[in-house]
């Protein structure tokens, strides 16, 4: 039985794994999944797999390294899914120094505490013991809005925020952990996720819940950026093909093949509520482009990405199972049905900041 080392499991990728894997494996696996429940941690994400007697749940740090030497010494870990990162851009150019302590000295925390666990004396490592690094095609840069030029493993780094600088840090750490002691890991760098669970500051639930409010929709710039959209269960599939069957030391692309402006994945929301929402439901009248409200855009805001999964595919079988337009609509129809948890997340502290990002702009 592998047992795995889950970080950020609260998260909303992270949960998305976690109920992805006892849903293929069941019992044969063991999750210890170690989160700081940050704002966007939420064990809400992880309700029923909780009761399960081979799921345990770790409140830390993964800075601490006392805490997480500790998991490591009372646990035969063999598996690490290393996702917990501090991951909104916006609150990286706010306070860029959260997100290098977090992306940068947590991953090397992690990585230095699984070395420690399955070095052996002559400098090799346990066989069969992988560590899993989840990235970001933000590390890449920007791509011309062509429609032609995409990004693969090979495309040099060129990060343009906070966030996608201490990302790309993260991975070096790790690549170096690669070629100095032969560490047994893995890099995905995977396009923009979306699906259950994912915190409303993101594009897709942001808009949804201030739809459904009569809230405006904030749209930087012109709106007319490109991002590469993943139904997150299809990236869960994704990690553990890696995990499982790629070749130590590799990277791999994790992209959805599904490039769309933000303009116009608010368009689709919209028209998306208005035929799922009955007419006796009082919010749909809210809903509306006239909600749209144009504000000044991000700075170091890139124009497009788009991930070529072509590695992947080639070598491991893996490709994106859901298209765009069956999973926006999974997604929508999983936030009308959890309308409770959205107004958990979305009280005190949230909506605070939100206040701050987008009034009187």
């Amino acid at each position: 039985m592998h047992t795995y080392l889950v970080t950020g499991g609260a998260g909303f990728i992270g949960s998305n794994y976690i109920h992805y894997m006892f849903k293929k494996y069941g019992d044969d696996i063991r999750i210890i999944n170690v989160d700081k429940l940050t704002y966007a941690g939420n064990l809400a994400n992880l309700k029923g797999v909780d009761e399960r007697k081979n799921y345990e749940f770790v409140k830390a740090d993964i800075c601490d390294r006392e805490t997480i030497q500790r998991i490591f010494n009372e646990n035969d870990i063999d598996r690490v899914v290393h996702f917990a990162a501090e991951s909104h851009v916006d609150r990286s150019i706010k306070n860029p120094e959260v997100f290098i302590e977090t992306n940068l000295l947590g991953t090397a925390t992690m990585a230095n505490c699984a070395k420690a666990a399955w070095e052996k004396e002559d400098g090799s490592f346990l066989p069969d013991h992988k560590f899993l690094h989840v990235s970001t095609d933000e590390v890449y840069g920007s791509l011309p809005d062509d429609g032609k030029s995409y990004f693969y493993e090979t495309t040099p780094y060129d990060p343009h925020s906070p966030y996608s600088a201490s990302k790309a840090g993260s991975d070096f750490i790790i690549k170096s952990y690669i070629d100095t002691y032969h560490f047994p890991a893995n890099i995905t760098n995977t396009s923009n996720n979306y699906g259950p669970f994912q915190f409303p500051e993101k594009l897709i639930p942001l808009i949804i819940n201030n739809a459904l409010s009569g809230k405006s929709l904030p749209v930087y710039g012109d709106g007319m950026n490109i991002r590469d959209w993943l139904y997150v269960e299809d990236h869960a599939k994704g990690i553990d093909m890696v995990q499982e069957q790629g070749v130590l030391g590799e990277k791999y692309n994790i992209g959805g093949h599904n490039e769309r402006r933000n303009i116009d994945i608010i368009k689709t929301i919209l028209k998306t509520l208005k035929e799922l929402l009955p007419d006796s439901d009082p919010r749909k009248k809210n809903v509306s482009e006239d909600l749209i409200t144009y504000v000044t855009d991000r700075k170091g805001h890139d124009r497009r990405y788009a991930i070529a999964p072509d590695k992947i595919k080639e070598k491991l079988g893996w490709y994106p199972e859901t298209t765009f337009e069956v999973g926006i609509r999974k997604t929508i129809e999983w936030y009308l049905n959890n309308s409770d948890w959205m107004e958990n997340v979305t009280s005190g502290a949230y909506q605070k900041y939100y206040d701050e990002m987008y009034c009187n702009r």
